[in-house]
């Protein structure tokens, strides 16, 4: 994924492109949420799928799964709230005309990362050296 020449060379999308952008981010938030209530509607159990009708035994084993599971349910619908956040953030960054570009070089963010990850905030260049700051 090398950075296009034309989006060097450019400071800012063009309303056109944002537009582009933002109906990827809105599919994405849609996606989200829709993912983030069923973690959800897992985490508290709403669903009348108890273990009130099994024997002792299997219901012992059961709840300890069920812990697990409310564990990793919670952890997910964490992490979802977050992508969801930073989706959010990101039309707000449409709005103000500040989208896909780098917030450390100040280049423009490629399109083709910016359509893998709409919700990007650093370029190539920048992402890889935080990676190696991070190893150093």
């Amino acid at each position: 994924m090398n950075e296009n020449a034309n989006d060097r060379i450019k400071t800012k999308y063009t309303d056109e492109e944002l537009q582009e952008f933002r109906e990827i981010i809105e599919r994405k938030l849609k996606s989200a949420r829709e993912d983030l209530e069923l973690l959800v509607e897992a985490y508290t159990n709403k669903s009348d799928h108890g273990t009130n009708d099994t024997s002792p035994t299997f219901k012992v084993l059961e709840e300890g799964q069920q812990v697990l599971s409310k564990e990793e349910n919670s952890s997910l619908a964490s992490r979802q709230m977050r992508f969801i956040q930073n989706l959010e953030n990101a039309l707000v960054r449409i709005e103000n005309k500040t989208y896909g570009i780098c917030r450390v070089t100040g280049k423009l963010i490629s399109k083709e990362r910016l359509r893998a990850v709409p919700h990007a905030t650093l370029s190539i260049e920048a992402k890889n050296n935080e990676a190696k700051q991070k190893r150093l």
